[in-house]
């Protein structure tokens, strides 16, 4: 049988250090750190954790703005399709309303579409409908129609549109809806004039004229009215005709929008607010 005998390991000193390294330790201690600095040491010691926190902040900020840019993307699908719906109502009613020659029964429901647009997606939507409305007008009837429609009713309804949006009293809004349709008037006859190769504004006043020479006659007054006179008196019964169509629109729209759900951003009159809460 053998033996294995094992033999004690003999005791391991270290060396001694060396007297050079010594003093240069002596001679420059480590420095001390703050708190900000070994924070910053340790996160340079331990980098994978700062990456993945890092990734996870970044991840949830790319979510963030992915879901504003999609809520952003919807309000402009959903606008573009209120518009083309609304320019659509508004091209048909007014194509119908021309073919079958009951236009004046239903004109002051014309700038409607418009007036809901400008209400509900600001003053840019109700642009667009009134824009989408004269192409399709100028589709489905041609020029004519589609320029009668933009002079008549187009910009008068972006006009009111406009005036509720900025939530204005109702004596400017009417006093500019009124000048504004009095302009597009006044488009209208001269677009016409050219068509028919005819000035219907001379007719117009001369027509005015020669009724009110007539009365003055009767009445036993030695006078004749001279043209600017005339220009006057035409001026001002067509800003009243425009003021109290322009008023009609301001109570129907109102109390329409109002039983609608659709309040619109208006400073109404007190007599008005009292009728429509009762």
């Amino acid at each position: 049988m053998l033996r294995l005998r094992l033999h004690p390991c003999p005791h391991f000193s270290p060396p001694p250090p060396h007297p050079v390294l010594t003093r240069q330790l002596a001679a420059s201690p480590l420095p001390k750190l703050s708190f900000p600095a070994a924070v910053t040491a340790l996160r340079a010691r331990n980098p994978p954790r700062c990456v993945a926190v890092s990734r996870a902040a970044s991840a949830e900020q790319l979510r963030g703005v992915e879901e504003e840019d999609l809520d952003e993307a919807l309000n402009k699908t959903r606008q573009l399709v209120e518009c083309a719906m609304f320019a659509s109502v508004a091209g048909l009613a007014y194509f119908l309303s021309n073919s079958l020659a009951i236009e004046s029964y239903f004109s002051c429901f014309f700038p409607l579409p418009i007036v809901i647009s400008s209400l509900r997606w600001g003053l840019e939507a109700g642009r667009k409908t009134m824009v989408a409305t004269v192409l399709l007008l100028f589709t489905l009837s041609g020029p004519v129609k589609a320029s009668t429609y933009l002079l008549m009713h187009g910009v008068v309804g972006l006009a009111m549109g406009t005036m509720w949006r900025l939530e204005t009293n109702w004596i400017v809004s009417i006093i500019l809806c009124s000048i504004t349709r009095a302009v597009g008037a006044c488009g209208y006859v001269l677009v016409s004039s050219f068509l028919i190769r005819e000035n219907i504004l001379e007719l117009i006043t001369v027509n005015i004229h020669a009724s009110l020479t007539y009365i003055l006659a009767a009445a036993g007054v030695n006078a004749i009215p001279s043209m600017d006179a005339i220009y006057v008196i035409f001026g001002t019964l067509l800003l009243l005709n425009c003021g109290f169509f322009v008023f009609i629109l301001h109570i129907i729209y109102t109390i329409f929008l109002t039983k609608l759900g659709i309040k619109p951003s208006l400073r109404l009159p007190r007599w008005l607010d009292r009728a429509i809460l009762s």
